[in-house]
């Protein structure tokens, strides 16, 4: 009995030994042909289910494999599979890498592509955390899906995203006067650039656009309360350079005139030291589809990068735009007090050709941007990183606009004003991030302080009436209140500088200041289950108006941040819900009297929001899809709105609520095949607040809020061998449903429709050389956008686009 139970022993020994003998790992990087590091490949064990992907160094491992012989597969979308054979021993780590034959600037288009799956996002969170770590939503536009459908126009790179319309285009005014957009039933417009303020009163140009990112809910927690970000935040992301040779030299010709040139060019200035310049430039010209209005600006944004060590590395961004417009004027059909004579487009029977403007009324908008860079890595464990950015935007010239001064007589008046104004930005931040263990539970922290300071310079005229239109063009000379024949007032600078000549303008000199502190904590409880626990500590110091104290004041706000993230399936799919809050520091407005008299300078107390969501965010399919659906709940509080009494001057008080869902999904099922698709609905309506102002009636749509339900889907298909290889099309389109702009028991309803629009591109990309035709508006919808305004669009246009790449 012992000799069996003895030699039994010995046999599972055996058994355990084999079954339990120690595996192995596997370790490597992938490389381009001109030694780049490659991020997010691909990198499987063929036959099994085990993988890693490249991380930023392009290094990857794979843990516990059984030894023998393996064959790994390196893939990544668009490029062609590569396989090798590696032997792993127990207990050893096998080492092997991979060089892909295209070199980094060939691998840029692709990469920029798959920019939507789970990668690593440092600017969204401060914190590197990878799509489906996030508890927060965001999307992304990439260069590529730009180039893909030929913009030339930043605003229009935003139809690819989700639950976001724009309202109006870029109007040039002074403070605000960049696109507007509507976000989950809010205000935005493009306010910051790699994470740090830039504002513009203008355009932006996309020449020097990497990526623009679409933050989703309220934001200030890390972001700050100097911009508006109930409904998120637009920020670009620049390109950057690196560390060989290359570029590319683009033309643009198209419809109403447009004609633009690009340069990108990248050149190593010393590979020993890592020192890279990269330069894009724009020229661009483009008049309008209506009977006057035109585009002309000169962009260059040099950017250097000097990497000292593998701790410590420089950045540095400038950006100089010089633009000149002549602009169509903001056509507000309502004087917001009187019943409406019309309901809808066609009752008010507005010409969508008629600009209401000549060429000779322009405004300039010169912006220039500074950012510099210091990151340096303190251990392994801890980086700093301090960051400072110097903006300053001008508006110079003339802005006009339409109001409806004496209702139902089909007569509108067109005001005129001076733009003279100059807005300076300094901001400074201390960012430590730390990637630590505590007992088995992995830290991410962030921890930091910001310096915000914003002076504003206005020496703008006075306000004045020039003359009546009618929507279909009639323009007479009569003061709509005495019925008195004036003097005519034409659409020429002369004209109209005469008219504002006597007008008593303003002087001001208005400076605030915050300091901000926050923290932000990403706790791995399990490789599952993780939790975002955020604050911020904000005191805001506005100085008001230079010549007085009187506007002097100082607030304390806090912003808290919470999220949870599960992931059933590790990295694969994540389950999501986040409570969010927003401040915003509003910035003292000049106001007057109801006849433009006695100006002066009023402060307010930060306005509030709060949020909550939940949603799932998946990665499948190795990483050919993402999708993410989220539903949210915004409260906003003590909001500024115009005073109902005056329309020169604000009041503060009132809430506003804001509910939907949103549906994002980005596939490449096959080689060469890319589709983007997203479908959002959004109710959006005060809560309560004065039931005698027209902006902020209790039960009805705040304006300005866009159309309720949105879609946007996208699809391109490359050809990838044959004849017609490098070779695709595109098609997609865009729809928006019904849109209040206006909301109000008292003056009425007036709707905007529904509107379906259709774009189509036929390309060639090869690795030199890129050409493409993007048709726009195929069937030439006659649609409108507005705020509480009507804002026609471009009929169908085209664009024949041109590379050259090196």
């Amino acid at each position: 009995m012992t000799k069996k139970l003895f030699l039994l022993a010995i046999t599972l020994y055996f058994i355990a030994a084999k079954a339990f003998a120690q595996n192995g790992a596997i370790s490597g990087s992938v490389r381009t042909s001109d030694g780049e590091p490659v991020e997010l490949v691909t990198v499987n064990v063929k036959g099994t289910a085990k993988g890693a992907l490249t991380d930023r160094n392009g290094k990857f491992q794979i843990k516990n494999i059984q030894p023998g012989l393996h064959r790994l597969v390196a893939s990544f979308i668009g490029l062609e599979k590569q396989e090798q054979t590696i032997e792993v021993t127990a207990g050893g780590t096998a080492t092997l890498d991979f060089t892909l034959k295209e070199n980094s600037a060939q691998l840029q288009e692709v990469i920029v592509s798959a920019r939507n799956l789970n990668r690593e996002n440092m600017i969204v969170a401060k914190i590197p955390l990878k799509k489906l770590e996030n508890p927060q939503v965001y999307n992304t536009v990439s260069s590529e899906i730009m180039k893909q459908q030929g913009i030339t126009n930043y605003d229009d790179a935003l139809r690819n995203v989700p639950g976001i319309s724009r309202t109006w285009e870029s109007t040039g005014r002074a403070g605000d006067g960049a696109s507007y957009f509507a976000l989950r039933g809010f205000d935005a417009q493009p306010s910051l650039y790699n994470g740090l303020p830039g504002l513009t009163s203008g355009n932006l140009d996309p020449a020097n656009v990497e990526e623009i990112q679409v933050i989703k809910g309220p934001s200030s927690t890390l972001f700050g309360g100097a911009f508006y970000s109930y409904g998120g935040m637009i920020n670009t992301i620049t390109k950057k350079p690196y560390h060989q040779f290359g570029g590319e030299i683009g033309y643009n010709a198209g419809s109403f005139g447009l004609n633009r040139v690009t340069a990108d060019i990248n050149a190593p200035l010393s590979k020993a030291d890592k020192i890279a310049l990269r330069v894009n430039t724009a020229y661009h010209s483009e008049n309008s589809f209506q009977d006057a209005g035109f585009k002309k600006s000169f962009f260059i944004a040099p950017s250097l990068v000097y990497e000292v060590n593998d701790r410590l590395s420089f950045h540095l961004l400038t950006e100089i735009l010089e633009e000149e417009r002549a602009v169509a004027p903001v056509f507000f059909h309502s004087d917001r007090l009187s019943p409406l004579p019309f309901k809808n487009l066609q009752e008010l029977n507005l010409n969508p050709r008629l600009s209401f403007t000549s060429n000779d009324l322009t405004i300039r908008n010169p912006r220039f941007n500074l950012q510099g860079q210091v990151v340096y890595k303190l251990s392994d464990q801890w980086t700093s990183q301090t960051v400072f950015s110097r903006g300053t935007v001008k508006s110079n010239g003339i802005y006009t606009y339409i109001w409806d001064d004496v209702s139902g007589d089909n007569w509108f008046s067109q005001y005129f004003h001076k733009e003279q104004q100059t807005t300076n930005t300094t901001d400074i931040q201390q960012n430590f991030n730390g990637d630590f263990k505590i007992g088995n539970m992995r830290n991410r922290l962030l921890v930091g302080v910001d310096y915000f300071r914003r002076n504003v310079i206005d020496n703008g005229s006075g306000w004045a009436s020039a003359r009546n239109v009618t929507p279909q063009g009639d323009v007479n000379y009569v003061d709509p209140y005495s019925g008195d024949t004036l003097a005519p007032v034409y659409l020429t600078a002369a004209s109209i500088d005469n008219l504002l000549a006597g007008l008593e303008g303003s002087a001001s000199n208005i400076t605030n200041t915050s300091f901000g502190a926050y923290a932000s904590n990403v706790l791995n409880i399990t490789p599952k289950l993780s939790a975002m626990v955020s604050l911020r500590a904000d005191y805001f110091d506005s100085k008001g108006e230079r010549s007085t104290s009187e506007d002097d004041f100082d607030q304390w706000a806090l912003s808290p941040k919470f999220g949870i993230v599960y992931q059933p399936v590790l990295d694969k799919v994540s389950i999501f819900a986040n409570y969010m809050n927003a401040f915003i520091n509003v910035a003292p407005q000049q106001v007057t009297d109801l006849d433009g008299s006695n100006p002066r300078i009023k402060s307010f107390r930060p306005e509030h929001a709060d949020q909550w969501e939940y949603g799932i965010k998946t990665n499948l399919f190795s990483d050919k899809l993402a999708a993410t659906l989220s539903v949210y709940d915004i409260k906003v509080s003590d909001r500024v709105m115009p005073n109902p009494a005056n329309i020169r001057d604000y009041t503060q008080g009132g809430k506003v609520g804001s509910k939907g869902f949103e549906l994002d999904l980005v596939a490449n099922p096959v080689t060469g095949l890319n589709l983007i698709a997203g479908f959002s609905h959004n109710k959006t309506k005060v809560i309560s607040g004065d039931a005698e102002d027209f902006y902020s009636e209790p039960g009805r749509a705040i304006g300005g809020q866009g159309p309720q339900n949105l879609a946007n889907f996208w699809a391109t298909y490359r050809i990838n061998s044959g004849t017609l290889k490098n070779a695709g099309f595109g098609i997609g389109g865009n729809y928006a449903g019904e849109y209040k702009v206006i909301d109000n028991s008292k003056t009425g309803v007036f709707t905007l429709p529904s509107y379906t629009l259709l774009n189509a591109s036929v390309f060639y990309n090869a690795n030199h050389f890129r050409i493409s035709l993007n048709v726009n508006n195929l069937t030439s919808k006659e649609y409108y956008i507005g705020y509480w305004s009507v804002n026609p669009q471009k009929p169908r246009n085209s664009t024949l686009s041109v590379a050259y790449k090196f």
